[in-house]
């Protein structure tokens, strides 16, 4: 009896923010790159940064438990002048980054700028760039309200052409791997 790789998979790519969250999960089948599902969670209404990190952790949880994703790609914070604004962006990777872990769920993540160059061939693509990409890629026609959600999706795709057959990268499905892996760091 031969035994054979089932290669299908989904990811979940997310675009982490304070005021939108960009998502996108795409399935994997063979070669094909399908569209599942792309989408924004809206927070700028809500003035409390607690519940806006808790509001990402349970919109995480529930595409996880929709989905059933079996990675997540997520975008690094970026090094911008505002310090607050990094400390939350941060946080809100750090949230989803934990909905993820809480559910054995593979992470990786990935900069802006090799987000973009991975899926425009330009490092420093726009956002619209990006988005018309996408549209090519992976054959839809309607342009989403906010690119937030392009950008999620973006990440996702990413994710998907970093791997390489045969290719292993160090992800971890939890904070106990995480530190097994790596002794000297602090949980």
């Amino acid at each position: 009896m031969i035994l054979t790789k089932n290669t299908d998979k989904i990811i979940l790519g997310i675009d982490p923010g304070t005021n939108i969250m960009g998502y996108g999960l795409i399935n994997i089948s063979g070669n094909k790159m399908e569209l599942i599902v792309m989408g924004i969670l809206r927070l700028e209404k809500i003035g409390d940064h607690a519940l806006k990190l808790h509001k990402i952790f349970n919109r995480v949880i529930s595409l996880i438990d929709e989905y059933k994703p079996d990675e997540l790609a997520i975008e690094a914070p970026f090094f911008g002048k505002n310090v607050q604004s990094m400390l939350k962006l941060g946080r809100a990777q750090g949230v989803a980054i934990a909905a993820a872990l809480s559910r054995d769920i593979t992470i990786q993540e990935y900069s802006p700028r090799k987000i973009k160059q991975s899926i425009t061939g330009n490092g420093n693509a726009s956002k619209e760039q990006v988005s018309a990409m996408l549209k090519t890629l992976l054959n839809f026609k309607e342009s989403p309200e906010f690119l937030d959600a392009t950008d999620g999706l973006a990440v996702a795709v990413c994710h998907y052409f970093q791997r390489k057959p045969g290719e292993t990268k160090k992800t971890y499905n939890s904070w106990k791997s995480f530190l097994t892996e790596n002794p000297g760091k602090k949980g």
